[in-house]
């Protein structure tokens, strides 16, 4: 299948400049008919088409509509990649698909659906693997642990920039607003924009939390509470309590003197296994490793990381990549008990 796309792909690059009659004449003019054909074919990959409709809009009159497609195509893969059971093999596949939606928006600037792909493409990209093998790598590779770190932070700036460039696409003005006045900026927004809203905050907040002697960096923390508060407000449910899931660890890993609340994490751990219907696993490993931890009580540690490595990941397949990865934190915080408590 992949050989016969590469073929099909290099045809279009090839031939696309010199269609003139009969249906090769309508693959120029009515690309969509090309693609409706594709992607009737089983199992295709959607990234795959976004990459040939990309080099179909090089090639042909346009570049606008078959963008737009592309962007449709790639904006459907978040399902296959969270029902997948092979980090490995998603880890590999991301960096092409994150490249294609870069491509893709030098077509179309302002796509929303794309700004969104890229913004928490790359922030889970960043958090899932880079982050978690330069932590991996601290005590027996501090070096490589230190280029890691450094590698994270400018995935997750990437994230963040495509994120406010969807907000500023959907609100034009709200990014100098926002610098401005806090405030009138985020009264602008609205439910539909919770989604840019959570992957920017996010993405911010990752960056900070491996930046902690930037301290102009780590005096943004005020900004991403403010985002991240709005959306809590407009969609509290989103994404099956991944707003509630954040605070855990916003609220958990502060002292009670700079703000945070064991009391407030605590009650958003429980929101979030509500809303999920207790089948996700990452907020049981962030409890254990938050406040677990900083509450230095070991038999509640144990406890939840036994919990998840007994999880059977096949029992919801929407959360299936999220918790093998959760499994595989888990089972790394689970070797290291002896450092974590006293």
């Amino acid at each position: 299948m992949q050989l016969h796309l590469y073929k099909v792909y290099k045809w279009a690059c090839v031939s696309a400049p010199f269609i003139n009659n009969g249906w090769l004449f309508q693959l120029k003019h009515e690309p969509f008919i090309f693609l409706k054909v594709f992607m009737q074919w089983r199992n295709f990959n959607t990234i795959a088409i976004a990459y040939l409709l990309l080099a179909l809009s090089i090639n042909t009159g346009c570049s606008g509509l078959i963008a737009s497609a592309a962007a449709d195509a790639v904006a459907g893969t978040g399902l296959a990649y969270a029902s997948d059971d092979d980090p490995q093999l998603v880890r590999a596949a991301i960096p092409f698909g994150l490249k294609t939606i870069e491509s893709l928006l030098e077509k179309s600037p302002n796509d929303p659906k794309l700004l969104l792909a890229a913004a928490s493409g790359f922030t889970q990209y960043a958090y899932a693997f880079v982050q978690f093998d330069a932590e991996r790598s601290i005590d027996n590779a501090p070096n490589v642990a230190d280029k890691l770190f450094s590698r994270a932070r400018k995935l997750y700036l990437r994230a963040r920039h495509y994120g406010l460039r969807g907000l500023e696409a959907m609100h034009p003005g709200f990014t100098d607003e926002f610098a401005k006045d806090r405030k009138t900026a985020l009264a602008t927004l609205s439910k539909q924009d919770v989604p840019f809203i959570y992957w920017t905050a996010v993405a911010w907040a990752a960056q900070i939390s491996i930046s902690k002697d930037d301290l102009v960096l780590v005096a943004d923390l005020t900004s991403v509470e403010s985002l991240m508060n709005q959306a809590l407000l407009l969609d509290e449910s989103y994404n099956y309590g991944a707003i509630h899931e954040f605070y855990i660890t916003y609220e958990g890993g502060r002292s009670e003197a700079s703000g945070g609340s064991m009391v407030r994490a605590k009650k958003h751990f429980e929101r979030t296994m509500q809303l999920c219907q207790d089948n996700k696993l990452s907020p049981l490993v962030t409890y254990a490793e938050v406040i677990s931890v900083q509450t230095q009580n070991r038999q509640e540690f144990l406890a939840l990381i036994e919990q998840v490595l007994s999880f059977d990941v096949n029992k919801d397949l929407r959360f299936r990549l999220n918790n093998v990865i959760a499994q595989e934190r888990a089972l790394w915080l689970k070797e290291r008990v002896t450092d974590l408590f006293l």
